[in-house]
């Protein structure tokens, strides 16, 4: 009795750890702290000033951002991944009104502290309209680049926020960000294969196939790794760099699982999850070895 009582706990912990997963990664609050991420990340190897408000903005922008998407994609959704498809249904209106409080405060934020480049702000909205009202995520491999470019960004705000856009590793993040996005954006559509073909959209996973989207992608991945190397073996950037290396390994480690079957949290938590990640892994070095 007690061994069954025990098992039956530990399930039910399992399911509610797993039910509070899929509620951050469907409300985008998961998907928000990634972004943020990146400006943790940008600052630490940058060696810039510690600032919250960065953070704060690029989590807000998200927030709005990634629901707003999650409304235009709702037909697709219901086919690639409808669980969340249910949830937006169920809460969506009210998640997309606290993104929306989220995205005006921040601007509201930025106006009052005249934080550089506020205008820039409305970039990412465009973006999103640009990405599902205009077509372009019906353009083979052009969404996937749009979205690497659009979160290769985030270094490049972080820069301009503390007026330092053109320093070599400011720019160096901003393209190793939109690359390893890139590369994230293509595996992310394996789990959308059947969704995207109804839907007439062409991807790589659905042109090519699941497994050589994984070997591409997981060349791709050893290039960039390769390119970091190189870049710091050359004496642009320091050996801190190098625990982008443990990025590398993280993605590398997660490619060959990405196939159609596995669930939301996989590619919702693991995939997405890989920013904060790294962020954690620059921190603890930042604390413990630098």
């Amino acid at each position: 009795m007690t061994t069954s009582a025990a098992v039956c706990a530990r399930r039910r912990w399992v399911s509610s750890l797993a039910a509070a997963l899929r509620v951050l990664v469907h409300s985008n609050l998961f998907i928000s702290l990634a972004a943020a991420s990146v400006v943790v990340t940008t600052i630490v190897l940058a060696d810039l000033p510690p600032d919250p408000r960065p953070f704060a903005i690029v989590f807000a922008v998200t927030m709005f951002v990634y629901t707003v998407n999650r409304f235009t994609d709702l037909e697709e959704d219901e086919a690639n991944v409808p669980q969340r498809a249910a949830f937006i249904k169920r809460y969506g209106r009210l998640w997309l009104a606290i993104g929306a409080v989220c995205y005006l405060g921040a601007i509201g934020f930025a106006i009052a502290l005249d934080v550089p480049g506020v205008g820039y702000m409305i970039l990412p909205l465009l973006a999103a309209v640009l990405y599902s009202t205009v077509g372009i995520k019906r353009l083979f491999l052009v969404k996937n680049l749009f979205v690497g470019a659009a979160w290769g960004l985030i270094p490049l705000g972080v820069g301009y926020y503390f007026g330092q856009p053109r320093r070599f590793e400011i720019v160096f993040l901003a393209v190793y960000v939109g690359a390893m996005i890139t590369i994230a954006a293509v595996i992310f559509d394996v789990k959308d294969i059947e969704g995207d073909r109804a839907e007439g959209i062409r991807t790589v996973p659905n042109t090519y196939g699941p497994d050589r989207t994984r070997l591409v992608s997981q060349l791709a991945n050893l290039l960039v790794a390769a390119a970091v190397v190189a870049v710091v073996a050359l004496g642009f950037l320091s050996r801190e760099y190098l625990v982008l290396l443990a990025f590398q390994a993280y993605v590398g480690a997660y490619i060959p699982f990405a196939t159609p079957d596995r669930g939301p949290l996989y590619y919702g938590f693991v995939v997405d999850g890989e920013h904060v990640f790294l962020a954690a892994i620059v921190l603890a070095f930042e604390w413990l070895v630098w």
